[in-house]
């Protein structure tokens, strides 16, 4: 069984790994029924900028992760906005 903190641990790593970011921090941890549901914001450099060689400003974006019981990652969102983030109604 697992606990929230094995949960926003997972979420982190995963983040870490998986895209080019530099802070992460988990906003927003759900079970529902045997899933786990997050909100992670991260900053990363503006692909915008980079693509045009410009000096790179570190941007504000949101992911939405959900596991299983296990810690699997089954899901992986980037969303517009925190707002948009009701991703537990199934």
């Amino acid at each position: 069984m697992s606990n929230i903190i094995d949960v926003k641990k997972t979420v982190i790593k995963f983040l870490k790994e998986n895209i080019k970011c530099y802070d992460v921090t988990v906003v927003k941890i759900e079970k529902v029924k045997e899933m786990w549901s997050t909100v992670a914001e991260v900053y990363e450099d503006d692909s915008f900028l980079k693509s045009m060689n410009l000096p790179p400003k570190q941007v504000r974006l949101f992911y939405a992760i959900k596991m299983d019981e296990k810690l699997e990652i089954t899901s992986f969102e980037r969303l517009n906005s925190f707002e948009g983030s009701d991703f537990t109604s199934e």
